[in-house]
């Protein structure tokens, strides 16, 4: 991409997208086209076609989807099939039709079978069974996959595939109801800081920034601490608890968002889809190309467990951490091998313990907050 290339980022509110964003603007790129949900709606086929036309964008980062925790997955899941279907459908095709020069698809690791071996390699897809919960995002996003690596074989498209694993950082979603693991455990550690600091003040900003049901500024601490037992936040006169779902011991991979946005530019400005399928003999005995995407993440793992503990060693929480077992654990392990985004020159640089100091930052506000406090 040159500096004055003309890029589209679908997605730019969203977790990823936003760094992707940001991360293009800091590298001095001057020609981003970004457009809010309320501007164009990606899923109407007539109005990402005008877009097209109109904008005529050079390369483009496909970091738009219907996104959302394991509960919200498994609730909506005619939902996160249709809606992404379709806004997967409606960019990477009209992307071939104004000959964008280059395409990069944001999928996810739940692309991969439930069960399949550790750590997770690209030819793992389609190999087995998905996890129930989010079958029908991930089929959703294996046939991104699919839509790009079709197109490029039979249209001479280079549209590259990219699958993250599990992202965190600015701009991620703390809803108690809806976010992931890790923004989830941070932010209740944080309440439950505040709660035995009993610092109120900052209590009631946190909460006007980050509202929760049953909580508002006209509630008494006694009514915020009945509400926080929704969350599985407990304050007694002499104990606070902080629930945690599951056993604690699935391990699972963590990346900071503008580790994957930094991964994303440089996978669109480095490389190419004949390159892929060359340096990694995608092309078997059979002349069959397959499994040509790329994992991005750290390649390291932890247990919720020892994350939990981390977290609250980092924000500094001296009360109870307890892990509620009738809650689902989901799969087991799920860790990405990074080899081949490693061998074609990228690795991570935030590693998770400065990562979550990032965002503890990010939540409060306040980039000179800090709890941490030094092991005796």
């Amino acid at each position: 991409m040159e500096l004055n290339s003309k890029i589209y980022v679908a997605g730019h509110k969203g977790l990823v997208g936003r760094a992707i964003y940001k991360t293009l603007k800091v590298m001095g790129y001057s020609h981003i086209i970004t457009r809010s949900h309320k501007e164009l709606d990606l899923t109407d086929c007539n109005a990402v076609d005008d877009f097209f036309s109109e904008e005529k964008p050079e390369y483009v980062f496909l970091a738009a989807a219907k996104v959302g925790g394991i509960e919200a997955n498994d609730r909506y899941r005619g939902d996160f099939l249709y809606e992404n279907l379709m806004i997967q459908t409606n960019v990477i095709h009209q992307s071939y039709l104004n000959r964008v020069k280059k395409l990069l698809f944001l999928g996810s690791t739940c692309v991969y079978p439930k069960n399949c071996p550790q750590p997770i390699k690209e030819e793992y897809l389609l190999t087995g069974s998905l996890e129930y919960t989010n079958e029908a995002y991930a089929i959703a996003k294996i046939a991104g996959i699919k839509m790009c690596e079709s197109y490029n074989l039979q249209y001479g498209t280079d549209f590259l595939s990219v699958m993250p694993t599990n992202l965190y950082g600015p701009g991620d979603n703390f809803d108690l109801e809806k976010s992931h693991v890790l923004p989830a455990i941070l932010r209740k550690m944080y309440i439950a800081r505040l709660l035995e600091e009993g610092d109120s003040m900052r209590l009631l900003e946190h909460f006007k920034q980050y509202p929760l049901t049953g909580i508002d500024s006209s509630s008494s601490l006694k009514e915020t601490k009945v509400a926080l037992k929704k969350y599985g936040i407990y304050h007694s006169d002499d104990n606070i608890r902080v629930e945690i779902w599951g056993s604690g011991s699935p391990l699972r991979e963590f990346l900071w968002s503008e580790d994957m946005a930094q991964a994303c530019v440089y996978v669109m400005n480095n490389l190419s889809f004949l390159q892929i399928v060359k340096n990694f003999s995608a092309f078997n005995a059979n002349e069959e190309v397959r499994n040509v995407h790329l994992n991005i993440g750290t390649g390291k793992e932890i247990s919720i467990k020892d994350l939990a503990y981390l977290v609250k060693e980092i924000v500094g929480f001296n009360g109870e951490v307890f892990f509620n077992t009738n809650k689902k654990d989901g799969t087991p392990r799920k860790v990405t091998d990074t080899s081949k985004i490693k061998s074609l020159g990228w690795e991570p640089t935030i590693d998770l313990r400065e990562g979550i100091k990032r965002l503890l930052k990010y939540l409060t506000g306040n980039k000179s907050f800090h709890f941490e406090k030094t092991p005796s």
